[in-house]
């Protein structure tokens, strides 16, 4: 067998062809690599229908994070292994413990996604307004956000886009994977709604580079880092809906077998906990649901079938 690796194939012109003669040879199995703009596109994917395998990769989980320290003998507590994965999960930041030189790091791969995956691509004339559109998803991750609702955070900041131009916009950054898209889902129907749909960063250091007060808001970040982890174990991720209230992650795997989960930073509150539960609660069938907080007292507690879990142990679970 012939290993044939091709990187940045899509500066080649009509590359395709040259895949279409090496895939037809018996002995030869071939990667190929790029831009993540025009490799996850429907231009390439008509190309190529039916002749390959996508491998959908993220950064580095909170377990392999863990298990690289512990393999490098640099492992201190799970709650600083913590802290330093939130500033980073790419794999190059853990040779570093500079926060200047990881910066730079992030800035790079920042600009050469905007520059070169989104403005390149999609010949964005006006780029302060798409980063301006970046700057409004990163900082409201974990809410609904709707094309009205960017447009009217960028007149309050005197910016100005059609909702054509900011939809295309969106979609660029969705395919350039610098975010991911969690669809509304109704759990009742079993359909996905068109509603107002929430996004999350592909990693949680990003946000530092345009938000000043990134660390702010915690619950939303340790959320976003829950559905990251939901997309490594589960074919589909979306917010659940009820008939009144929200479930913030439905997760199905490749059998359609489902499973609900509810984040939240602590539920030791009565009152905070009663409002997590309610969702869940809603829902009448008997696939398993999930609270998962950082509380370390009662961690392990089970309301009428609803398993709490700390999140720290849930992210280090075995497969």
């Amino acid at each position: 067998m012939n290993y044939i690796f091709l990187d940045e194939i899509q500066h080649v012109h009509d590359f395709e062809k040259v895949v279409d003669s090496l895939f037809i040879k018996d002995n030869v199995d071939l990667y190929l690599t790029g831009s993540n703009a025009y490799f996850l596109n429907g231009e390439i994917a008509t190309l190529l229908t039916g002749r390959y395998v996508q491998l959908n990769m993220l950064p580095l989980s909170f377990k392999e994070f863990v298990e690289w320290h512990k393999q490098n003998d640099l492992f201190t507590d799970r709650a600083d292994m913590f802290n330093k994965y939130l500033q980073s999960s790419f794999p190059y930041t853990l040779f570093t413990s500079d926060d200047l030189e990881r910066m730079e790091y992030l800035r790079g791969i920042y600009s050469t996604i905007v520059l070169t995956d989104i403005v390149t691509r999609l010949k964005v004339r006006d780029v302060p307004v798409l980063e301006r559109v970046i700057r409004t998803l990163f900082s409201d991750i974990g809410s609904p956000i709707s094309i009205k609702k960017i447009a009217n955070t960028l007149q309050s900041h005197h910016y100005s886009a059609d909702n054509k131009t900011i939809n295309r916009y969106l979609n660029g950054i969705l395919e350039s994977l610098l975010m991911y898209e969690a669809k509304p889902y109704d759990i009742h129907g079993r359909e996905i709604l068109r509603s107002n749909s929430k996004y999350y960063v592909v990693d949680p250091g990003l946000r530092q580079l345009l938000l000043p007060d990134y660390q702010e808001d915690y619950g939303h970040i340790i959320e976003n880092i829950v559905y990251l982890e939901l997309k490594r174990r589960y074919l589909n991720v979306y917010v659940g809906q009820t008939s009144k209230l929200e479930v913030d992650f439905v997760a199905l795997n490749n059998r359609n077998e489902t499973r609900y989960f509810q984040v939240a930073l602590t539920t030791l509150d009565e009152n905070v906990l009663a409002r997590e539960l309610r969702p869940l609660k809603e829902i009448r069938d008997s696939y398993p649901k999930y609270l998962l907080t950082m509380d370390t007292f009662n961690k392990d507690a089970n309301y009428d079938g609803i398993q709490k879990k700390n999140i720290l142990d849930w992210l280090l679970e075995k497969d």
